[in-house]
């Protein structure tokens, strides 16, 4: 009950609830004054324009989002004018709708936020059809939906500025709940053998969240930041948002690998249970920071990772001995990994300082110039436009499909002579996604959705019969759709079918035929939207995920000469070094998110997925083996770069290199697999890891430089194996 109650809780503090109020105000301001003033046809059509605009609303800086409200307001504007001369007999009407709609749909190609100001003008074109002007002129009827539009944008300036870090607080938190989902996924992993397929795949999944919201969150810290100086607001949370970022990197970094390090641990099962402990308890105090984000006094406050961090030392300890290389190389591999969790503590430590409102020193600022490499501006050329009008590119194919199906489900409800045969489009465009398993949940989602609402709505009618309360259940049912929408889309479909019959209730005395209506259209626009993407130029995932591989090999690439060049030179770490650690993870996060669509599609549309896979979780545990570099490097002095470590670090270059030549040969269509295995050349390179790290061991005493050895030969040791691996899986394409 007490769970059911905080999340109850923080739903009506959410930002989505709080744009449902918003989208519901602006939509029943304008009806309910155009009531009032006897101008309801004027009232309608502003109404339309503050709906149609809304989706644009989302998460980010609000420059960007007046920008995309302003758009969606001009294009739907634009849409609605045309529109108003649809109302044609015969065959013309289908070609001219399925062009508008491919070419509204065309315009997703400049990305996500271009995609929301394309579902607003579909939305316009879909719902033209569904009221026919009496009292204005097309014209008139075409200014008052921008002017709608308009009076979104105004309202949703002035909560913006009653409320600015409203969505910065709810993203942030959210940031550190998934992180600290994260490093729980992560302590579940060690020693585990039975569930690290699933496990691994959580993971993927969770770093893929985290990869958006960090987008995201870039997005409004540092465009927000530049617009209004160095806000001590602004600049503590992009410091926690910095933290947060260096938490993943150390979550995902180990110094030893996985199998190795869950072998030693296996012998030593109080050792791992320490760990376990500590990275819970880590965990633990994460959700606490998240829950208290506007309250840092009420954080718990242990001892207990202090006490855990002292007992572990003891127990680490017990291996220190030289005399004995395995018990020593256990003794270094355990203390590096121990310093890890050291540094995620002082991460914690940092957070919570930082969220204790300090003064901050001109030092803890982080200048604009660096901070404007982290942002990667969207490219609007009209000339990609072009680039992208062929069968290669996955939004044309989705704008050709989406057109077709439109005509399609519009010419089969004015054959059925349907009630209402724009539901049907309304359906389709709704429910196409570019992607097969998305399209394929959204589909059952709004099936399933529709059915329960009309259950319920059926229900309710026999025993409600006054327009007053129908007005009301639609208002309240129809806020909770819109909250609801990016978070469970079954539940959304539910309540907008609750909504949709309530006001069709107002206006339609026979409601069950309206239910009927309702059901069978959503059924058609579902079924033919599904179907659609099994024969209709489908997109299938092995089509493209060469692309995504070649990509987060490359980002790779990119980080580990970052990291190898830093290491040589020392110094500063270079912003270069962050920035291609960020695009790394974003290509990598970019990689799991293409191969999840590759597994939610048919079986038979699965070329060669556990290959796929393979390379998959390698790439992870490269990225893996590059952020333990890359931590280890960022906060310890090193040693002067030896020739060994040029030439290997050269040998692992060379090898991604190739796999990514190899990869632009490759073609994932072709069905049938060459059985064979790279042979082992005569004069094949052999890693002379345990030769390096003893000569290390022998030519000082000090421990600092032990452990140095032991970390960047073990990883460098561990990558060049990684490339080998990816090497030999490529090498069966050929």
């Amino acid at each position: 009950m007490l769970n059911n109650s905080k999340e109850l809780l923080n739903f009506f503090k959410s930002t989505s609830f709080s744009k449902a109020i918003l989208i519901s105000l602006a939509v029943s301001i304008p009806i309910i004054l155009g009531i009032i003033t006897k101008r309801f046809e004027i009232g309608l059509a502003l109404c339309f324009g503050a709906f149609w605009c809304s989706p644009s609303d989302v998460n980010g800086s609000l420059k960007h989002k007046q920008i995309g409200i302003l758009f969606s307001a001009l294009l739907v504007s634009i849409i609605s004018f045309i529109g108003g001369f649809l109302h044609l007999t015969g065959y013309f009407l289908y070609p001219i709708l399925g062009v508008l709609t491919f070419c509204i749909a065309f315009i997703s190609i400049y990305g996500f936020r271009a995609s929301l100001i394309s579902f607003s003008g579909l939305l316009a074109l879909v719902l033209s059809f569904a009221h026919t002007l009496e009292n204005l002129e097309v014209y008139q009827y075409a200014l008052l939906i921008g002017l709608g539009g308009l009076w979104y944008l105004l309202i949703s300036t002035i909560w913006y500025y009653i409320n600015p870090k409203a969505q910065t607080e709810e993203l942030l938190k959210e940031t550190i709940v998934l992180t600290a989902e994260f490093l729980n996924v992560r302590k579940k992993l060690i020693g585990k053998k039975k569930e690290k397929y699933s496990l691994k795949t959580k993971l993927m999944t969770l770093q893929s969240e985290l990869t958006e919201h960090h987008e995201t969150l870039r997005e409004i810290l540092i465009l927000s930041r530049k617009s209004s100086g160095k806000s001590n607001y602004q600049s503590k949370r992009l410091l926690v948002f910095i933290q947060l970022i260096e938490i993943l990197e150390n979550a995902i970094a180990n110094p030893v690998n996985n199998d190795k390090r869950d072998a030693l641990l296996k012998l030593h099962p109080n050792i791992k249970r320490e760990f376990k402990n500590i990275i819970s308890e880590l965990s633990k105090q994460l959700l606490s920071i998240a829950e208290n984000i506007n309250n840092p006094k009420k954080i718990q406050v242990s001892n207990m990772l202090t006490k855990a961090f002292t007992t572990l030392e003891k127990s680490i300890l017990k291996f220190k001995n030289e005399n004995n290389s395995e018990d020593y190389e256990l003794y270094l591999m355990l203390h590096n990994f121990l310093d890890y969790q050291k540094k995620q503590n002082e991460k914690l430590k940092k957070i919570k300082w930082l969220l204790g409102n300090p003064d901050l020193k001109s030092d803890d600022y982080i200048k604009n110039d660096k901070l404007n490499r982290f942002i990667v501006s969207q490219d609007y050329n009209p000339k990609l436009l072009i680039r992208n009008f062929s069968f290669r590119s996955n939004i044309f194919k989705h704008s050709l499909r989406l057109a077709f199906v439109v005509m399609l489900g519009y010419a089969v409800g004015m054959f059925l002579d349907f009630q209402n045969p724009y539901w049907i489009i309304l359906t389709i465009i709704v429910i196409m996604r570019p992607s097969y398993g998305l399209t394929k949940t959204r589909t059952k989602d709004r099936i399933i959705g529709t059915l329960i609402g009309a259950i319920l709505a059926s229900g309710l009618v026999f025993l409600i019969n006054s327009p007053y309360l129908y007005g009301g259940l639609g208002i309240i049912a129809l806020v909770i759709a819109f909250s609801m929408v990016q978070k469970n889309y079954k539940a959304s479909a539910t309540f907008i079918t609750l909504s949709v019959i309530f006001i069709y209730a107002i206006l339609e005395p026979n409601i069950l035929k309206v239910i009927q209506f309702r059901v069978l259209d959503t059924l058609i626009g579902a079924l033919l939207s599904f179907a659609a993407m099994l024969w209709l130029w489908p997109a299938w995932s092995f089509m493209e995920i060469n692309e995504y591989l070649k990509n987060s090999l490359k980002a790779n690439t990119l980080f580990f000469n970052s990291i190898t060049n830093h290491y040589q030179t020392k110094g500063k770490v270079p912003t270069s070094l962050k920035v291609n650690r960020k695009e790394a993870f974003l290509q990598t996060s970019n990689l799991s998110s293409a191969f999840q669509r590759m597994a939610q599609e048919p079986k038979s549309k699965q070329n060669h997925i556990d290959d796929i896979y393979q390379l998959v979780v390698v790439n992870h545990s490269f990225l893996s083996a590059l952020a333990s570099l890359s931590a280890y490097i960022q906060n310890h002095a090193t040693t002067e770069a030896s020739k060994d470590f040029k030439l290997i670090t050269n040998k692992i270059t060379n090898n991604l290199n190739t796999i990514c030549k190899d990869l632009a040969t490759i073609n994932f269509e072709d069905i049938e697999l060459k059985n064979k295995t790279l042979e082992t050349k005569e004069n094949a390179f052999i890693f002379p890891f345990k030769t390096i790290t003893n000569q290390v061991l022998l030519q000082t005493n000090n421990i600092r430089n032990h452990k140095e050895a032991h970390l960047i030969w073990e990883q460098l040791y561990w990558l060049y194996s990684l490339t080998e691996k990816m090497l030999k899986i490529v090498n069966r394409f050929k």
